[in-house]
């Protein structure tokens, strides 16, 4: 699949925020290991090859193990995960899922349960951010190791 466009050259200025927007969510009080795997499983919800691929690499370069990443996909039935990874995933796919899930109460609560406020709110900004970037390398058919 060929990429429709460059979306940094084409708009260089709403590139630079989402950049900056990047940046900042890696500096909030979510854990790298953590915003590795909502940033890889809104990706594989979104069908995103290029954002799936990429988060996997970086998250493999940071330690995390190939049993872990091969089970995102199927976090829930995988005892692979802690409870705050699994409230955290569940929050990712209510959010990225928004439309069908409307973010039902009981996740909510079983992400409120695992998660400050403040972590919460920093959580669903970084799953909104990565839902952003999928939606631009879908859009514009970014494809995996380019």
């Amino acid at each position: 699949m060929s990429p429709r466009l460059d979306y940094y050259t084409a708009s260089p200025g709403a590139m630079r925020a989402m950049i900056g927007l990047e940046a900042l969510t890696s500096r909030l009080s979510i854990e790298p290991a953590l915003l590795h795997l909502i940033k890889i499983r809104a990706s594989q919800l979104n069908g995103c090859a290029f954002c799936t691929d990429m988060h996997s690499v970086e998250a493999r370069r940071q330690g995390e193990t190939e049993r872990r990443l091969y089970a995102v996909a199927v976090w829930r039935d995988s005892g692979f995960f802690t409870a705050r990874e699994r409230a955290a995933l569940a929050w990712t796919e209510a959010v990225t899922l928004l439309a069908q899930s409307h973010v039902p109460d009981d996740i909510y609560a079983h992400a409120r349960a695992c998660f400050s406020e403040e972590e919460l709110v920093d959580l669903t900004l970084a799953i909104s951010t990565i839902n952003s970037w999928n939606r631009l390398a879908v859009s514009f058919r970014q494809s995996p190791g380019g």
